[in-house]
């Protein structure tokens, strides 16, 4: 019999209970330990993962010897103090959510952290597991004879709920070109196997969370923006962010053209936000679109109905978390998406927060050093 793999768990609010949910359908996997301060996520936690101990800190998850990997899905804020803890107590391989962390001061510390961390750490980046993204990815560079221009399209739903309401604040999120468009920015970086040399952008806060208050301060994350990034392989990628257009069929839509043609993912939003009196909710598409002989050709990427079941990413849980044990069981040798990938989506996000409130194009060089 396999040996099973037990998973130490760091922050079970929506996220780490979607983490929860997928690790459940995965085979010899078990959920050993979660630290989670907040009761009720608590209470939704262990009716996910009824096997798993309680613990009241990270030292006393640590301390725990039958984990063999660490999960990190706590609030953006906490993620740099808890890889350094960890760092400290016992070096387990860690998977953690993006972003990996949302203060530009933090730099030196995750390269620190990087250069002296002894275990594997696997950043979070759901959107390159999406089955239609995934797709997106493989034919992407025949469809289009190498790729020259890039865009992502987000049209969603507004920031939800989070425990404490702290991702209402640039100061804890990042800022959401930080806290949400990372995954994009990973995404431009993984497609055109290049690296970004200036950022310009465009954007602003006006329908979301104005009305609300928290201790008498009113939300200040960006709603809306354009982001254009230069490369250094001469191509362009383009990033356009809506977060009040849940109405739309599908909430992703990311094309790449080149000298050949055009390729294109259509990826639709949580299934259960699709409104019942429409039927069944959206298949995600991939359509390759070639100059010669023109028309457009279309194929349906549907997605396991019990991996939609288990989260809000279109399955790609379920596949990151099927890469990640692979190197936790010694089967692979490095991270598919590595520190360094998540500092540079960082950094992107960073740069276009940076350029949207100083009104000018930003070049990473000042934000990399």
């Amino acid at each position: 019999m396999s040996k099973v793999t037990h998973y130490g768990i760091i922050g079970c609010g929506m996220m780490g209970q979607e983490h929860l949910q997928n690790i459940a359908l995965l085979p010899d996997t078990k959920v050993a330990a979660i630290f989670e301060p907040d009761a009720e996520m608590r209470a939704r936690s262990a009716r996910l993962a009824p096997d798993a101990v309680f613990v009241d800190s990270i030292a006393d998850l640590l301390a725990i010897d039958a984990l063999d990997c660490l999960m990190i899905a706590s609030p953006n804020f906490r993620h740099m103090e808890q890889l350094e803890e960890i760092a400290t107590t016992r070096a387990l391989p860690v998977l953690v959510e993006k972003p990996l962390f949302t203060d530009p001061a933090h730099v030196a510390r995750i390269q620190d952290f990087a250069e002296t961390y002894p275990a594997p750490v696997w950043v979070a980046m759901e959107y390159r597991y999406m089955p239609p993204i995934a797709a997106f990815l493989h034919n992407a560079t025949d469809a289009t004879g190498g790729i020259k221009m890039l865009t992502i399209r987000e049209h969603r739903f507004p920031f939800l709920e989070k425990v404490g309401d702290w991702n209402r604040f640039n100061h804890q999120t990042g800022g959401t070109f930080v806290e949400k468009c990372c995954h994009f920015f990973d995404l431009m970086r993984l497609t055109l196997q290049s690296e970004p040399i200036r950022v310009s952008a465009s954007g602003g806060q006006d329908v979301n969370h104005l009305d609300e208050s928290y201790n008498g301060a009113t939300p200040d994350i960006l709603d809306n923006g354009y982001v254009i990034v230069d490369f250094e392989n001469g191509a362009r990628a383009m990033l356009e962010l809506c977060m009040f257009a849940e109405g739309a069929e599908y909430q992703e839509e990311v094309s790449a053209v080149g000298p050949k043609g055009k390729i294109e993912a259509h990826v639709p939003g949580p299934g259960r936000f699709w409104p019942e009196h429409l039927g069944a909710a959206p298949v995600p598409k991939l359509i390759v679109s070639p100059r010669a002989p023109k028309g457009p050709e279309s194929r349906d990427i549907p997605v396991d109905p019990a991996l939609l079941a288990a989260g809000d990413h279109n399955g790609s849980t379920f596949y990151q978390h099927q890469k990640f044990l692979e190197l936790v069981r010694g089967e692979r040798d490095a991270p598919e998406v590595s520190l360094n990938d998540g500092k540079m989506a960082v950094l992107m996000g960073m740069a276009a927060q940076l350029s949207i409130a100083e009104h000018r194009v930003v070049h990473m060089s000042e934000l990399i050093g």
